[in-house]
């Protein structure tokens, strides 16, 4: 089971932290994602990172302002989302591989969380 927490309501230019914490099950050799999803559109790769040499990737729109990491002793990824914009909002999910690579097609990924809203708005 995937857990997101730490989405909300922010205001453009504010931070939030999500974290995707795995229970039964560990994510040190798993490739995990980010995915978003907005009304009307497919989920979208965000970011993802390797467990292989903790490699990372973004999407070009937040690249500069999102920062994936792993703690493998918490079991858990987190996404460091700053700067944020309107066009940031959406339903965000975290999604664990059976590889160690990552990517961001949502067929590469086995396990996925409930998703959390994440809302930019003044």
């Amino acid at each position: 089971q995937l857990v997101e927490s730490g989405g909300g309501l922010v205001q453009p230019g504010g931070s939030l932290r999500l974290s995707c914490a795995a229970s039964g099950f560990t994510l040190d050799y798993r490739g995990i994602g980010w995915f978003r999803q907005v009304p009307g559109k497919e989920r979208e790769g965000v970011s993802c990172i390797s467990s292989i040499n903790t490699g990372t990737h973004y999407v070009d729109s937040v690249k500069g302002r999102f920062t994936i990491s792993r703690d493998n002793a918490k079991n858990t990824v987190y996404l460091q989302m700053n700067s944020l914009k309107p066009e940031d909002t959406g339903v965000y999910y975290c999604a664990a591989s059976g590889y160690q690579g990552c990517s961001g097609r949502r067929e590469w990924y086995e396990f996925w969380g409930q998703g959390l809203q994440v809302t930019v708005s003044s």
